[in-house]
């Protein structure tokens, strides 16, 4: 349990790299949402329990929304790839003469298994794509929430198409979000994260305690 903390705090310094940028204070009138905008969708439509859009710099919450959505969608998609046996081939860290088929499938488990200096380099990585010095241009208040693809990034003319493909993203990140919370509370659990119930074999899981 005290490599699992370890391994939570560490989550939890990293992931500061995927807040949004902090947006300058607005001299309009705070967004309000309302139904047909991007992002809200049947069953709930305008989704506010906290009373947050009347308050707050509703901008920010969405560019956040799209980054952690993107993010636990690639996060996801790499757990499936993993559990399903995927490894690149060679050494993850030669100097520590550790191979990519040698780390653990598990989400913490290959935490763990990482040397420290794969970890700053994780990190060095999430800061020059945050800061827009690699890969993408930065969010910046003239785009729309989102926009960091610069002019290479594929457009879509038709005004309908363009909508459904960002609903459809915001949706897929929504979903995606609970996916990968739902790997680590299973792993947490003791289970495995894809296959809590034992896997495709019918295997009873582990027992917690």
């Amino acid at each position: 349990m005290q490599s699992v903390a370890v391994v939570a705090l560490a989550l939890l310094e990293t992931v500061q790299a995927f807040q949004a940028p902090v947006m300058k204070a607005r001299t309009t009138a705070v967004q309000m949402f309302s139904e047909g905008d991007i992002g809200v969708l049947p069953p709930l439509g305008v989704y506010d329990p906290l009373g947050l859009i009347e308050t707050r710099n509703m901008r920010r919450y969405e560019i956040m929304e799209i980054k952690h959505g993107r993010a636990a969608m690639l996060g996801f998609l790499h757990v499936i790839l993993i559990q399903a046996g995927a490894r690149f081939p060679g050494f993850l860290s030669p100097s520590a003469g550790l191979k990519f088929e040698d780390v653990p499938s598990g989400c913490f488990a290959s935490l763990e298994a990482l040397p420290t200096a794969g970890w700053l380099q994780i990190m060095l990585t999430t800061c020059m794509l945050e800061t827009g010095y690699f890969f993408y241009e930065p969010q910046t208040e003239e785009k729309a929430p989102g926009d960091i693809g610069g002019e290479v990034w594929l457009r879509y003319e038709d005004p309908e198409v363009k909508t459904f493909k960002l609903n459809a993203e915001r949706q897929n990140g929504r979903a995606a979000m609970m996916g990968i919370t739902g790997c680590l509370w299973h792993e947490l659990l003791g289970v495995n994260a894809l296959y809590p119930t034992g896997g495709l074999s019918g295997a009873a899981p582990p027992t917690i305690f």
